[in-house]
């Protein structure tokens, strides 16, 4: 079956990974870029960089202006209401660790955090060290045979000690996309804040945070076809207005003395120093980019390449894949073949896949593995991607068996 990518050639990376033999499919990892987001990094640096907000010279005024034009098209992204709701950081991981330590002040003693079991360490680690700092408890969600977390056991497990639900919205080793509205419900009836991990949901459609109607989402532009080293925090104005300033220095200062300092609000009071100005506006280029696409071809496409890749891996004896992949990504073992093994025999024939814990260690240890191959697909992959990955993995296959 041919799925050729009518976008493959946006994407100058795929041509110069396919001259040197290379098959990309590490995506959840991160993402090759589109030459919109190159054209805007050079002409970005070529026509002037500038810090923002501060000067008043033309420069700057260009940079600011293209700066806060991204922040308008992140927010018209997510259907976020306004841009004042959107907070660049350095990645999902940067806007996850604000939000433990600007909500540190929000626990008292005894009180519940509540994550799942299949949480990125991202999404893990800086809730586990907050509720050690701050004497909480970490209550961990069950999942269900096909990898979706037990409603069931969350709406046991979700009490009126709960303070704050935090939960991936697309799982980065098993594909399955999280039951949210029902979570969210049952942590908004106990008045608790909700946060969702976007990191692997974000780019597959698009998706409305007012409708979802959680209190904060965070997600990472290298996954979404952006720059590296970028972030975004969407928070509701009333959610924002909970946090406390984790980083200081220039920019976010409303007044200072030697004795005594004020804040701005958000979005500002959360961007201390140079934010990565450049990443910003080619995020703001990538997203006119995908918003220029046919969104319902894009998933078709992705749908079908997925069930050509979940399809393949079950014809092969002795594949078992982890849980029961919707989208996207696929993660599997094989019977009697280490991980990493058949990681490296993939590498020599220049298949690109992702072998190991994936940042999800608790989850793989629950599954009584050390790791697994993790396969995952962009709407710049086609079928022949996928005919070499097969052709690669049965080769690798007959050598280590």
């Amino acid at each position: 079956m041919l799925l050729p990518s009518p976008w493959r050639a946006d994407f100058p990376a795929i041509a110069a990974l396919q001259r040197q033999d290379q098959t990309y499919l590490d995506n959840a990892a991160t993402t090759q870029k589109p030459q919109a987001l190159l054209d805007a990094l050079t002409h970005y640096y070529a026509s002037g960089a500038a810090n923002v907000h501060r000067a008043q010279h033309l420069p700057g005024a260009h940079a600011t202006q293209a700066f806060e034009h991204s922040r308008t098209k992140v927010a018209h992204w997510l259907n976020a209401g306004d841009c004042g709701t959107v907070v660049f950081t350095h990645g999902a991981t940067s806007a996850l660790n604000l939000l433990a330590y600007g909500l540190e002040h929000h626990f008292t003693a005894g009180d519940e955090i509540v994550i799942s079991a299949l949480e990125h360490h991202a999404n893990l680690l800086p809730w586990q060290q907050l509720a050690q700092r701050q004497h909480l408890k970490l209550v961990i969600l069950p999942l269900d045979d096909d990898g979706l977390i037990d409603l069931h056991a969350a709406a046991k497990l979700i009490t009126p000690r709960t303070r704050l639900l935090a939960v991936s919205q697309l799982s980065n080793v098993l594909g399955v996309w999280q039951p949210l509205p029902a979570l969210l419900s049952l942590a908004k009836a106990q008045n608790a804040l909700t946060v969702v991990d976007g990191a692997q949901g974000v780019v597959h459609g698009r998706h409305d945070v007012q409708a979802l109607g959680c209190d904060f989402y965070v997600f990472s532009s290298h996954k979404l076809y952006g720059p590296d080293g970028l972030g975004v925090l969407f928070g509701r104005h009333e959610a924002l207005a909970h946090l406390r300033h984790w980083q200081l220095g220039g920019e976010m200062v409303q007044d200072a003395d030697y004795h005594h300092a004020t804040f701005r609000p958000a979005p500002l009071g959360f961007e201390a120093g140079t934010p990565p100005i450049a990443s910003v506006i080619g995020l703001g280029a990538t997203l006119s980019y995908l918003a220029s696409l046919d969104q319902r071809a894009v998933e078709t496409h992705e749908a079908a390449l997925h069930a050509l890749l979940v399809e393949g891996l079950k014809q092969r004896e002795g594949v078992r894949l982890l849980g029961k992949p919707q989208l996207a990504l696929v993660s599997f073992v094989v019977d009697g073949v280490h991980n990493a093994d058949l990681a490296h025999l993939l590498t020599e024939q220049g298949i690109a896949v992702r072998a190991g814990h994936h940042c999800a260690m608790p989850l793989l240890k629950g599954m009584g593995l050390a790791g697994a191959i993790r396969v995952s697909l962009a709407l710049y992959n086609d079928s022949e991607d996928l005919e070499r990955f097969f052709v690669a993995l049965d080769q690798a296959l007959e050598l280590l068996r």
